[in-house]
């Protein structure tokens, strides 16, 4: 994580000086935020993050800031929370596949998901059910605020804001909504928390819509998880050949 966020970004910000580029649109994360104590989370929130992943990105945001008193860079950070969604014919596909919801609906393809249940990490947090709850926001929703932003890059004065739905779902909703829009059985097994997982990330967008004007498309989890679920459908193996 250093070495992508921290080093490579410092390498980034040289050759973009070395250019005469002054203008980046930053795609951080809510995980800059830690453990929340107050909720929704604002851009005013306390960053404390509990993990390597969101204190690099933080660590990056802090040198834009820098880039900008001492070269006068014009950027805009976003703060994503848990991006998810398919749109125009491209979905997620990460390998190591480390996202929820495509973990989940490749479940849902297989033949016998049985054989591999899907693991959910904890079970006793301070939540409905006691899984984590996050926000999911769409990924063509991302799309349309960094839009928003070029245009309005020249003259803000604004430069953090956070992209999510404000609202949550528990991994077990998650789950319960993909067996519906499937139809298709979604085993899963309770495990032991994985450390750095905070209980709950539910944002607050109230800025974005504000300043750029922004709105959420896809509102509801039904619409991420069926655009996802199309995707997956066609592309049962990603984008192997």
């Amino acid at each position: 994580y250093y070495w992508n966020n921290v080093v490579k970004g410092l390498v980034l910000l040289r050759v973009m000086r070395s250019f005469g580029v002054n203008k980046l649109i930053f795609s951080s994360t809510a995980a800059v935020y830690g453990e929340p104590v107050l909720l929704p989370i604002t851009e005013r929130h306390p960053t404390v993050p509990v993990n390597p992943y969101g204190h690099s990105k933080l660590i990056f945001e802090q040198m834009l800031d820098w880039q900008e008193k001492a070269h006068g860079l014009q950027y805009v950070t976003f703060r994503y929370f848990n991006a998810a969604g398919a749109f125009a014919g491209r979905g997620e596909d990460h390998r190591p596949e480390s996202h929820l919801i495509p973990l989940i609906l490749q479940r849902a393809i297989q033949e016998d998901p049985s054989k591999d249940p899907l693991p959910v990490f904890g079970s006793d947090y301070p939540t409905p059910d006691g899984t984590c709850l996050r926000d999911y926001i769409h990924v063509r929703d991302l799309a349309l605020a960094h839009v928003l932003a070029l245009e309005k890059l020249d003259g803000l004065q604004e430069r953090v804001f956070n992209l999510g739905n404000e609202k949550g779902f528990t991994v077990l909703e998650v789950i319960r909504t993909a067996v519906q829009i499937s139809g298709r059985d979604i085993p899963y097994r309770l495990v032991d928390r994985r450390p750095g997982d905070p209980a709950v990330l539910v944002a607050s967008s109230q800025k974005a819509s504000k300043v750029l004007g922004w709105r959420a498309q896809y509102p509801d989890l039904e619409g991420i998880i069926a655009s996802a679920w199309e995707w997956h459908q066609k592309f049962p193996d990603g984008y192997a050949e």
